[in-house]
């Protein structure tokens, strides 16, 4: 957990001392004016992938999706006021539009700071690209009204309809120290360090306003969001999110994932799910290859449909034989199929994830989901229920974490994420 000021200390001289908090300053300046470049960069390298950071939407959901995560999710610190908290998200914005230009988290360079003070960046990334870095913030219900009802900042009456406490679903084995939170952040890079940088410093610059809650690791993409993009595979072995909404699909992504002018201040932003799902890899490796290949619908090899064809062949759910459907009745794909959930897509972003093992032995080990979407009470809610009822899946996963966000639209230089909340 990240300290908070203690007694006798004000939040405010505190930060001050740190040289965090200057409210604003700074914000959009996605440049490397005054900042310290990295090494390839300074050495006039051929850059790496730059994603930029200010716009209509929030970068890192349909962006190509990266090779590693590093999530996080951040509760408010007690005593945090209405004001604090904008100019957190004033910090922070400006702070991820430097580090995914590839510059560092502060406004001074790290051999240029002041030797009595800490530098405003860690500098592990020092002389790394940013790697396709993206930054992506979320706003949990707790933020518009707390458990306990209580509405800290002013903002339960903006609390959208489609922000819902998700149900208890059939199965779960939910740890409440690794779900929900009043702030999330996700970052993206292909370098597992240039992520972690990240959010290190974005913790570092909420000290005394928030607080970590939990986060997760997650390596080795299991979803493409372009079609530029191979299939990846989960830890399952299998092909996961072939049919998986790409960015090239403007009209289904309009539909789909981003909320409508409907919305008000989250016109142009999104909803993010998130499930930690443990995956029972020793029960799982001992099956045969018909019984993985029934229980997910498609082959393991080339991830074909069970009634033919190459990876991207539709589905045909009505074939069948005397013995019953060829794609059986609880296969994971006909359930999660669109035509079986009322046309409701998401766009998925989920990454393997190897916490260690357990006290018995076993990988502690599964999927990190993420799902954006534009309404998870059409969306993920009715498909992940019906998932949860009947899916031969459910024998070799546990959902063991969760939580649920609003992703405001895009910041515009001179702006900062979630403005037209506080407007």
């Amino acid at each position: 957990m990240i300290g908070v000021a203690k007694a006798g200390v004000s939040r405010r001289g505190l930060l001050r001392a740190l040289g965090i908090g200057a409210a604003g300053a700074g914000i959009g300046a996605a440049t490397a004016t005054g900042l310290e470049r990295s090494g390839a960069a300074a050495a006039g390298a051929a850059p790496d992938r730059v994603e930029q950071f200010h716009g209509a939407h929030q970068a890192g959901i349909t962006t190509a999706a990266q090779d590693r995560l590093h999530f996080a999710a951040f509760d408010l610190a007690d005593g945090t006021t209405r004001a604090d908290l904008i100019a957190l998200l004033q910090d922070w914005t400006g702070a991820a539009a430097r580090m995914t230009a590839g510059t560092g988290a502060g406004g001074t360079p790290v051999s240029q700071g002041v030797a009595a003070a800490p530098p405003d960046d860690t500098g592990e990334a020092l002389g790394l690209s940013p790697a396709g870095l993206t930054i992506t913030f979320g706003f949990g219900p707790s933020l518009f009204r707390t458990a306990d009802g209580k509405d800290r900042f002013g903002l339960a009456v903006k609390r959208p309809a489609a922000l819902v406490e998700l149900p208890r679903f059939a199965g779960e084995q939910l740890v409440p120290a690794a779900s929900d939170g009043d702030l999330c952040v996700q970052a993206c890079s292909d370098d597992p360090q240039v992520a972690v940088h990240a959010i290190r410093n974005l913790s570092r610059i909420a000290f005394g306003r928030a607080e970590l809650r939990w986060s997760q690791l997650g390596f080795g993409r299991t979803s493409s969001t372009t079609r530029g993009q191979a299939t990846a595979r989960n830890l399952f072995g299998f092909k996961d999110g072939t049919a998986n909404l790409k960015a090239e699909d403007a009209s289904d992504v309009a539909r789909s994932v981003w909320v409508g002018d409907e919305g008000g201040w989250m016109a142009g932003g999104s909803y993010l799910t998130v499930r930690k799902i443990r995956m029972r890899i020793e029960t799982w490796d001992h099956q045969s290859l018909t019984e993985q290949e029934q229980t997910i619908g498609r082959t393991k090899g080339e991830g074909a449909p069970l009634t033919g064809g190459t990876e991207h062949t539709a589905l045909d759910l009505r074939a069948g034989t005397a013995a019953g459907p060829v794609i059986p009745a609880g296969a994971h794909v006909r359930l999660a199929h669109p035509s079986a959930n009322g046309g409701a897509q998401l766009l998925r972003r989920g990454y393997n994830f190897v916490d260690g093992n357990d006290d018995l032995g076993r990988l502690n080990a599964g999927l990190f989901f993420l799902a954006y979407q534009r309404d998870p009470r059409r969306q993920f809610i009715p498909i992940q229920e019906r998932l949860a009822a009947s899916d031969r899946l459910n024998e070799y996963v546990v959902h063991v974490g969760s939580g649920i966000f609003a992703v405001p639209p895009g910041a515009e230089r001179g702006s900062y994420v979630g403005a037209p909340l506080f407007a």
